[in-house]
């Protein structure tokens, strides 16, 4: 008893000595603060069993409906196909909403970045992409999903997709066309009562700054607007993005109108060569028409069976007319050119039936010379006698009517001459003309023809590239931007 009041007043007078002013410090006792929990603890306490949370009902279940708001940011833009009119691109989709189920205090940290294993346990909007034909996820290395859950109780999720999209295509102004491509994004199964989209509003599209396309330009502006669907389930929402893309030409200038040029002021060298070198000129015209058919068929060849006339069809289809016209020049300088043999001909067919005329009529006259002795005939008269005196008559006879039907047929009065002599090319020539002058007449004009396409086939080139380029490259251009 003794030894524990003793202990007792040691233990009072260390405290009061300790305890003096100026030299007493204040003893601080420790305060039982609240630990945070762990990771693990806090998610399943937020979304784990023990939460009560259900991912498969939506938040404000019963109540308003819940707003989306969507945000693209484009990686990769290409593979825009004509044939299957659709484009191929590579985007990150990202959504958020507000889940007030997912709200939090206990953990310190204003938002948590979770793995991508959790979005199976937390409700996540239905949507789709109305105009879609192919689509697929990526998974290397892992999967490229990001689920971030803010203090408030909002939810982002980021995807990275590969899409294939439908965009139908006017070609008529091909290859100087410009297009228009929209990304339609709805709600599958949840109407505007349960779920509602809206675009971000600072940069609700992005696109990669070093983004390029081989054929195209991707304009800056893009619209952005509604496409709501009304089907027979109910009013769904619907946003959509139009990608405005203009065409390139260098590609088609190098391919296409520059080789279909040089292809038709090629088969204007048949103007400048001999119309006697038959096998050059027809060799060079039946090249070119071969050649223009072959590049108006490879012109077709990467391009949808649409039933109206694109720009590259009338330009294919003016330069193989050009080109088959050259051809058909020369044949018609050919065949003027051979109209003197044409003439020769027809002309010695004349003399052969007036010489068999000649000669049945002569008979005739001869048996009547030897039965009346017609005195009236001084020619026939003279030293000679019986037989020879009669050739002698029917030869001048024959002669003179000769030459009767020749002048009579040589400007179109001869009754018996044959119809191809009736033609104006024959009518122009006058009676006894050189066979070497007749032929120069044929010959001169048929250079004639030459010498004029020369002139006219460059001119109406010329007049048809004004024209084609002005319609398709301005007007019908400045029509589609004003559209836009």
């Amino acid at each position: 008893m003794l030894s524990l009041v003793l202990w007792m007043v040691w233990v009072s007078s260390v405290c009061f000595l300790q305890c003096r002013p100026g030299s007493c410090k204040e003893m601080k006792l420790p305060s039982r603060v609240g630990k945070a929990p762990s990771p693990s603890d806090f998610l399943d306490k937020l979304m784990g069993r023990t939460s009560g949370y259900d991912a498969r009902i939506r938040p404000n279940f019963k109540g308003p409906p819940v707003n989306v708001t969507i945000n693209l940011f484009i990686n990769s833009f290409g593979s825009i196909t004509e044939t299957t009119m659709d484009y191929r691109l590579n985007v990150f989709l990202r959504q958020q909403w507000n889940d007030p189920r997912l709200a939090y205090k206990e953990y310190p940290d204003d938002s948590l970045d979770l793995d991508p294993s959790m979005l199976d346990s937390i409700w996540k909007p239905d949507l789709f992409f109305a105009n879609e034909k192919g689509a697929n996820f990526h998974e290397v290395t892992t999967d490229n999903k990001l689920l971030r859950i803010f203090q408030n109780g909002n939810v982002l999720y980021s995807i990275r997709l590969t899409l294939i999209l439908s965009c139908p295509m006017d070609l008529m102004n091909f290859p100087m066309d410009i297009q228009t491509c929209s990304m339609q994004l709805e709600s599958f199964g949840y109407t505007m009562n349960d779920l509602c989209f809206q675009w971000l509003n600072i940069g609700p599209v992005q696109v990669a700054d070093d983004l390029m396309l081989p054929q195209f330009v991707l304009k800056e502006e893009k619209d952005l607007g509604y496409c709501t669907k009304h089907y027979n389930t109910g009013k769904f929402a619907c946003i959509e993005v139009k990608f405005h893309l203009e065409r390139q030409m260098g590609y088609y200038l190098i391919q296409m109108y520059i080789p279909s040029l040089l292809t038709v002021i090629l088969s204007w060298v048949s103007f400048w060569i001999n119309m006697d070198a038959a096998p050059a000129r027809v060799g060079l015209g039946i090249t070119t028409v071969l050649t223009m058919t072959t590049q108006s068929s490879g012109s077709r060849a990467s391009l949808p069976k649409v039933s109206y006339v694109k720009a590259i069809d009338i330009w294919m289809a003016v330069c193989l007319l050009f080109v088959f016209a050259a051809l058909l020049e020369y044949a018609a300088v050919n065949f003027v050119s051979r109209q003197h043999k044409e003439f020769f001909r027809l002309r010695k067919k004349i003399k052969e039936q007036q010489r068999q005329r000649t000669q049945g009529s002569g008979t005739g006259e001869s048996s009547k010379v030897k039965g009346n002795n017609v005195p009236g005939n001084n020619t026939c008269q003279g030293t000679l006698s019986g037989p020879q005196q009669c050739s002698v008559c029917a030869r001048e006879q024959e002669l003179t009517e000769q030459s009767q039907a020749y002048f009579l047929h040589s400007y179109g009065a001869a009754e018996d001459a044959p119809p191809e002599m009736d033609a104006p090319i024959f009518q122009a020539l006058p009676p006894g003309f050189p066979l070497y002058d007749i032929r120069r007449r044929f010959v001169d004009r048929a250079k004639r023809i030459d010498t004029i396409s020369r002139a006219v086939f460059p001119l109406s080139f010329l007049c048809f590239n004004v024209f084609y380029w002005l319609t398709y490259k301005v007007l019908r251009n400045e029509a589609i931007r004003a559209t836009l």
